[in-house]
């Protein structure tokens, strides 16, 4: 006679503030970790972009060459580069360690919303108010882009990038998934501005976040909508949505000072707890760990599980 396995223990979630930091450079419009979770990039309106140790509260390098507020910023996959964007059009490939600039790019006719590495941190794909979504080479001293995407109506808001795809969302109200090995573009319908789009961690789901304050999980080779979410606010702003580290739980931003997770395959709401009285503007869920950074007005919060060890809460 076989025994039935155990029900797996749910994952617990990272609801325990370990530190909060004041960064220091005007409103913190993203925070993310990087590709191994041991530092963070803050975006601020202040123009600057800056590296951090979160769980010593400490900032490794600041970076200034952007000409209006950074908006969004990605880490390559060996920690040696830097990309962001901005309100100023511009494009920029960061040195980590020496803090200057190695290109700047420009051609996008608004400000850049979102900015991406592909995996090697060859090209960088960044997506503009513009309606389009350009890569750029990194390697060469080429001023125009590789290739240009302008399939969107309306301003691109967001995007994501895994070995062989380019996941967008748009003002439009679209998704879209651009297979680059068989060159191929799909697209699905939400019914609502899109404001956040993400990968789930194996690679089968899509999670977008969209203005009727909704998320909604899509199945990715068929474009099946699995499942639903609601119970946050976002109707104004672009607010982040994210799966957790082991995709057990999707996550959201929100209007009302909150953070919100609902477990994926029930689509209960999981935990809901507040960050504020302003607007949950940015969140990172870390790589590997059952740890969160969000982002409200000037400061960023690193949180984690309740059994975690105390830190320091500044």
């Amino acid at each position: 006679m076989a025994f039935p396995q155990p029900k797996p223990e749910k994952a617990e979630m990272p609801s325990k503030l370990l530190r909060t930091v004041d960064c220091k450079q005007g409103a913190v419009r993203a925070v993310r970790f990087n590709v191994d979770g041991n530092y963070c990039l803050t975006c601020g309106s202040d123009k600057s972009l800056k590296l951090w140790n979160p769980y010593r509260g400490i900032v490794l390098k600041s970076y200034t060459g952007h000409g209006y507020e950074v908006l969004d910023a990605d880490g390559s996959f060996d920690n040696s580069q830097l990309c962001s964007c901005g309100s100023d059009k511009a494009v920029i490939l960061w040195d980590v360690a020496s803090g200057q600039v190695i290109r700047k790019f420009r051609g996008h006719a608004g400000k850049v919303n979102c900015v991406r590495f592909n995996e090697e941190a060859s090209v960088i794909i960044s997506g503009s108010i513009d309606s389009s979504v350009r890569c750029w080479d990194t390697r060469s001293r080429r001023p125009e882009p590789i290739q240009i995407m302008d399939e969107a109506k309306d301003g691109v808001s967001s995007l994501q990038v895994s070995e062989q795809e380019i996941l967008t969302g748009s003002v439009d109200g679209r998704v879209r998934r651009y297979d680059l090995r068989v060159g191929q573009l799909f697209s699905d319908f939400t019914g609502s501005p899109v404001t956040s789009v993400s990968f789930s961690k194996d690679g089968q789901c899509m999670l977008s976040s969209s203005l009727d304050s909704t998320l909604r999980l899509i199945d990715k080779d068929t474009g099946e909508l699995l499942g639903e979410y609601t119970g946050h606010k976002n109707s104004k702003y672009k607010l982040d949505c994210c799966f957790s580290d082991k995709d057990t739980h999707v996550g959201s931003c929100s209007e009302d000072g909150k953070v919100y997770f609902w477990d994926l395959v029930e689509g209960s709401l999981a935990l809901a707890f507040s960050i504020g009285s302003g607007v949950v503007q940015s969140l990172s869920f870390h790589p590997r760990e059952s740890k969160l950074l969000t982002a409200m007005e000037g400061n960023v919060q690193l949180w984690g599980k309740q059994s975690d060890e105390e830190e320091m809460v500044d």
